[in-house]
């Protein structure tokens, strides 16, 4: 049976099969479920449900066709539902929940349509609690993630999984697939427990599912001001063990908090240690990890970023380097004006979008700090002092809001903050 057979057999069926839902996937109200997936302990999951259609059938024709599709067919039929209504699927029979609790769907629905990636809002300062948004139906989840203690951990994700690092010693780290909750817990990185600034990232191989953890430490030089020790971490999980490719001295420059990888590069923002004009407060450094030479190798990757920047948010998008900026004002360069993204490309930064000011305006009071972090086509930017949420595609060159986060802010310093991830089913630590 070919593409277009299978997608007509898809809508045809769908349709029948969407009363078979009604009693857990098509009221307007928030409603939970639970499944487990045979792969993974404690991988319980509570999604939302979707809308109902005013179309009028009979459920016992819906079932009768149900009865009549072989497995196989099912299968791929059900693999091209959004995420969310493959857990409802689960719940409709025994039969479906088998089909969909597969490990050869869990793998196979990965490949058929790739999913959009969700950000995951914290809405507490105290404790990581918040909802998940999904771009493709366009609704919130709450969700409960694994590992994760404070909203203040730092966080990086990469094909499915999100890697979390406590805030205060920097060394309990924890690898977890949000959607499944299947966690791994990774040994203490090494190095300097306590330094000043971290920056934490991961890659996941799509083929192998294997993964990279990269930690970026900075700590002052005891009497100096203007040096800082930067040592870079490495954990390979197919050796399950940590490497220190690098340790060099930067001079009026520290590192920070921000780093991504992009194929077998990883990039990190810098920062003026004193000594820089106003617009020489970020730069870009790029590392080769596959690199053995580590002779001032840092100096010489070093790369400016387009202007005067408030805050700098790297991420990778189809394994471009992309950097979301707060642009500062002309004469007070730490005041924010507009936020800006740019793709690098060599050494050269190109600029595809600039966000326009209804949107900036819509924030309300917009911090020169923000959060923003994306993959595939989409970027996500917020306001630490705001629930709300706005999307870029990449692709179309689109501004959107996003739905209104199921959440109002309850005091004038309660903050926001948060993070993207892919949501897949087939992956785990």
């Amino acid at each position: 049976m070919n593409h277009e057979s299978i997608g007509l057999w898809s809508c045809w069926f769908l349709q029948l099969c969407y009363f078979r839902f009604r009693s857990l996937i098509m009221e307007e109200e928030t409603s939970w479920i639970s499944h487990s997936f045979d792969h993974a302990t404690n991988t319980t999951v509570a999604l939302d449900s979707f809308s109902e259609t005013n179309e009028e059938t009979d459920d016992d024709a819906a079932v009768s066709m149900d009865l009549v599709l072989p497995d196989d067919l099912l299968e791929r039929i059900l693999s091209y539902l959004p995420i969310a209504s493959i857990f409802r699927a689960g719940s409709v029979c025994k039969r479906w929940n088998e089909i969909v609790s597969s490990k050869r769907f869990l793998w196979n629905s990965s490949n058929v349509m790739s999913q959009k990636p969700w950000y995951f809002m914290f809405t507490s300062s105290d404790e990581p609690v918040g909802f998940a948004y999904d771009p493709v139906l366009r609704k919130w989840y709450g969700i409960d993630l694994p590992c994760v203690e404070t909203s203040d951990w730092f966080v990086s994700s990469s094909c499915g999984l999100v890697c979390v690092m406590d805030n205060d010693s920097r060394s309990k780290l924890f690898v977890c697939n949000p959607i499944t909750k299947c966690w791994a817990a990774l040994p203490q990185p090494p190095g300097l427990q306590i330094s000043d600034y971290s920056a934490l990232a991961v890659s996941v191989d799509r083929e192998t599912h294997e993964y990279n953890v990269v930690i970026v430490k900075s700590k002052q030089v005891p009497g100096n001001f203007f040096q800082w020790d930067l040592t870079i971490h490495v954990y390979d999980s197919s050796t399950k063990a940590w490497t220190t490719p690098l340790t060099e001295i930067l001079t009026g420059w520290r590192g920070g908090d921000e780093s991504v990888i992009c194929g077998d590069s990883l990039y990190f923002l810098i920062y003026s240690a004193g000594g820089g004009g106003p617009d020489n407060r970020h730069g870009l450094i790029t590392y080769d990890l596959r690199s053995k030479i580590s002779d001032e190798v840092l100096i010489r990757s070093f790369v400016p970023v387009p202007c005067a920047l408030t805050c700098g948010r790297l991420m990778n998008l189809k394994e471009k380097l992309v950097l979301v900026g707060g642009i500062g004002k002309r004469d007070r360069p730490g005041i924010i004006k507009g936020i800006g993204i740019w793709v690098l490309k060599g050494r050269e930064w190109e600029e595809i979008a600039r966000m326009p000011h209804k949107y900036f305006q819509g924030f309300g009071e917009f911090d020169d700090v923000f959060a923003s972090s994306g993959t595939a086509d989409l970027v996500y930017i917020q306001s630490y002092g705001s629930p709300a949420l706005l999307v870029f595609d990449m692709k179309v060159k689109h501004w959107k809001w996003s739905q209104k986060c199921p959440v109002t802010k309850k005091f004038p310093l309660q903050l926001f903050t948060g993070f993207c991830f892919e949501p897949r089913l087939e992956i785990a630590p």
